[in-house]
C-alpha cells in the first residue's frame, strides 16, 4: 500500500471540546443556543493547531465571557454523526462557579439565548440523548475522580449508559 493510500484510510475526525460547570448545589450549567432546539454545554470545535483544553478555554471565554481554570479531563467520547462523520469530543471539568463567577457571565448574544443550572436528572429532557449520556458520564467521572472513555456516550466494555 502506498503512503497516499494509507493516508486516505486514516481517520480525520472533527474534534470538539466543552466544559461542565456546576453551581453550589451540584446543578449543571446548560446553555440555550439560538441555533439549536435543545440545551447544550459551553464549548465548540477545535481549531487547527489548538489543543482540546485550549479550545475549551477559548470557547468558554467566547460564549460566557469568563475565564475559569479548566484543567481536568472528564470524558473522551468517540461519537460519529451520520451527517458530519467521525467526531472525538472532549469534556472538561469547569468546576463550581460561585455567585460572583455567575454575575460575571456575559453571553455571546449572537449564539446564546440564555443559560441556567439544572439538576442532573433533568438533563435528558433538556438535550439530545448522546449529549445527555456524555454529561451523565462527566458528572459520574467528576464525582469519582476519574476520566471516562465512551463510544456514542456509552462505556464500550459494559455498554452502560448514563441517562440511557
Amino acid at each position: 500500500m502506498s503512503e497516499n493510500e494509507h493516508e486516505a484510510k486514516m481517520a480525520h475526525p472533527r474534534m470538539a471540546a466543552g466544559a461542565l460547570f456546576f453551581a453550589e448545589e451540584d446543578r449543571v450549567l446548560l446553555v440555550e443556543p439560538s441555533y439549536k432546539d435543545y440545551r447544550d454545554i459551553p464549548g465548540g470545535y477545535i481549531d487547527e493547531g489548538e489543543s482540546p483544553r485550549q479550545a475549551c478555554v477559548r470557547e468558554v471565554q467566547e460564549e460566557l465571557g469568563i475565564a475559569p481554570q479548566i484543567v481536568r479531563l472528564l470524558v473522551v467520547d468517540w461519537a460519529p454523526n451520520p451527517g458530519e462523520g467521525d467526531k472525538v469530543l472532549y469534556l472538561f471539568d469547569g468546576g463550581r462557579l460561585s455567585a460572583e463567577d455567575r454575575r460575571q457571565i456575559v453571553l455571546q448574544a449572537d449564539e446564546l439565548r440564555g443559560y441556567d443550572f439544572h439538576e442532573a436528572d433533568q438533563v435528558p429532557a433538556l438535550t439530545i440523548p448522546r449529549l445527555a449520556r456524555r454529561i451523565g458520564a462527566g458528572i459520574d467521572a467528576r464525582a469519582k475522580g476519574l476520566t471516562s472513555y465512551l463510544e456514542h456516550g456509552k462505556a464500550p466494555e459494559t455498554g452502560a449508559a448514563y441517562f440511557a
